[in-house]
């Protein structure tokens, strides 16, 4: 048995396939699947399923995989390990971000900026830049495919995540000025039932501010009807704008105003969707009031994220500590 045998064996069942595999491995895929075969007939197991459209681990895969990340872990720390007494810092450093969170810069924490000072300082160290939503990344982070992430937070952090939130923004309702929720507001606010059976626009599923609304909702007890979804507050006050619906959304948001606006684009995807229709008139964001929403009061938090025991590989632990050292507020509780 292998090493390479072992990798490849991985690197299919995270990819799905044997030729995304070779791509990622940059190895033929013929290559790949030689190999494969080759440890199935070492173990006297069929590890993969190859009867789909895509790929899947078979019980035995399954139970041999959980040892095969273990063993290549192993060795990668024994490389990172002699890598430390050389005094040059290498590895690889798997970052997750929200959409949105390499443009913004909140409070003077600036991520472009501290992985551009880190990488001048250690050249030989590889940053994996990825954009997905914060309860994928927080599952990656438990499961060792991340070592940091900047994730929105719907309420506490999964056991075994440690988090510094860097941004800590009150949630609106965005609605035009001619709006029935205009005339039911007192002081500026809304109470969170009023939301109730109204055409809503939010992130989708899965990101920060997309559970603090639905977590919230199902505690006042009704589910929101979010008609539309967009991956960025900017698209969803253009929505609301049109008068396709209230758009819920970071304060700030519904103007504009500074680079949260950007901040806390929890999904992958840069496209809207809608189930609903709405009607209005008008374009962009003129026009738009922003309501806080009451009783109660709905916050979006952005936090950076790591594994509770830390990060295992001393690149990831450095470029934590100027993450760390470059980012406002506190650790979550």
């Amino acid at each position: 048995m292998e090493l390479a045998q072992l990798r490849y064996f991985v690197a299919v069942v995270e990819e799905g396939g044997f030729t995304r595999a070779g791509a990622r491995l940059h190895v033929s895929q013929p290559g790949v699947s030689a190999q494969v075969a080759q440890l199935e007939r070492e173990l006297g197991q069929r590890l993969l399923d190859r009867s789909g459209r895509r790929v899947t681990p078979t019980e035995a895969g399954r139970a041999v995989l959980s040892y095969a990340r273990a063993a290549l872990a192993a060795v990668e720390g024994v490389r990172r390990t002699a890598e430390e007494f050389s005094g040059l810092l290498r590895g690889r450093v798997a970052l997750g971000l929200v959409p949105g969170a390499a443009g913004a810069v909140v409070d003077g924490f600036d991520v472009v900026e501290v992985l551009g000072a880190f990488h001048d300082e250690h050249p030989g160290v590889e940053i994996a830049l990825s954009e997905d939503t914060s309860e994928r990344m927080l599952a990656a982070l438990l499961r060792g495919e991340l070592d940091l992430a900047v994730v929105g937070l719907a309420g506490e952090p999964p056991p075994g995540v440690s988090c510094q939130v860097v941004l800590d923004e009150p949630l609106v309702a965005a609605v035009r000025a001619d709006d029935p929720l205009m005339a039911a507001a007192v002081d500026g606010g809304i109470p969170l039932t009023a939301l109730r059976g109204r055409a809503l626009i939010s992130l989708p599923r899965g990101t920060g501010l997309r559970g603090v609304l639905e977590r919230a909702c199902a505690q006042a007890g009704f589910a929101p009807r979010v008609d539309f979804e967009a991956a960025a507050p900017a698209v969803l006050v253009r929505l609301a704008a049109r008068g396709l619906g209230v758009a819920v959304v970071p304060s700030g948001a519904e103007s504009g105003a500074g680079p949260r606006a950007g901040l806390g684009n929890d999904t992958a995807s840069d496209t809207a969707s809608g189930s609903g229709s709405g009607s209005g008139s008008g374009s962009g964001s003129g026009g738009l009031c922003a309501l806080r929403i009451t009783e109660p009061g709905l916050t979006g938090k952005v936090a950076l994220a790591w594994r509770t025991d830390g990060p295992p590989g001393p690149a990831a632990r450095k470029l934590l500590g100027r993450l760390r050292s470059g980012a406002p507020g506190r650790p979550a509780p």
